[in-house]
């Protein structure tokens, strides 16, 4: 199996989840076969970065400058993930995707886009109007919207700013761990939120959302894209996951 390597700590729940999840579904086919022997489990070094040093460097969309700091905070990790031996590296967060293009640049191994798994996904379960929730940063992203847009899919953001702050209100929540109560509160926002006819569809776009529904993990791994509550949910994370998979040839 290719070695894999993780930038992550941004949040460092999310990071563990990223493990967790590639070395269950490394050991699920030897262990389902009652296979002898220990099962196997690929090489994976995380970079693990410093939350409030990341949200420190944020940049203006208006200044391109503005982001220099922090393209170079993590294009750094990644070189070292890549000096280390990985084959393949993922960005363990939604938040640096949204300048996935400027922190790549120079980076020689793969790495997998969270913004393309969770497209490919909604596009796979027929979606063509999905509503993004994330922090403010992504739910305003047009990098975003333009990795759904490449598959016919639309995707909007609550318009109202009360909504936007219970929905960052809510991450900060799951970042210090606080779970009780949050997937009420996470269905009401989207529910409410829904701009369109019909049932809603969330893409649930930071890492720490997908935790707050307990469906997620009614099967082997953490599902791409699952239903609770009425509501159909497309988590970037799970998708990222398996795309993360299926490149180490383990989908």
């Amino acid at each position: 199996m290719k070695k894999i390597g993780i930038v992550g700590g941004v949040g460092w729940r999310s990071t563990l989840e990223y493990y967790r999840e590639i070395c269950h579904c490394a050991n699920e086919p030897h262990l389902a076969r009652g296979l002898a022997g220990m099962p196997p489990t690929p090489e994976i070094v995380i970079e693990s970065l410093d939350l409030a040093k990341s949200h420190s460097l944020l940049g203006n969309d208006d200044d391109e400058r503005s982001w220099r700091g922090f393209d170079e905070y993590y294009r750094a990790a990644l070189q070292r993930v890549e000096t280390s031996g990985a084959e393949v590296a993922l960005l363990a967060s939604n938040t640096p995707h949204h300048r996935f293009d400027e922190i790549v640049r120079g980076v020689k191994i793969p790495v997998i886009s969270i913004l393309d798994a969770a497209a490919k996904e909604a596009s796979r379960i027929g979606m063509r109007r999905v509503l993004i929730l994330g922090t403010a940063l992504m739910m305003r992203s047009e990098r975003f919207r333009a990795a759904f847009a490449k598959h016919g899919i639309e995707l909007v953001a609550p318009r109202s700013t009360s909504a936007q702050a219970a929905i960052v209100v809510l991450i900060e929540n799951l970042q210090r761990g606080r779970i009780k109560g949050a997937v009420t509160r996470l269905g009401k926002i989207a529910v409410a939120n829904w701009p369109f006819a019909g049932e809603p569809v969330v893409c649930l776009a930071r890492t720490e959302l997908s935790m707050a529904v307990p469906v997620s993990r009614t099967k082997p791994r953490l599902q791409a894209s699952f239903k609770y509550g009425g509501v159909t949910y497309i988590s970037t994370m799970g998708a990222h996951i398996g795309a993360v998979l299926e490149s180490v040839g383990m989908q």
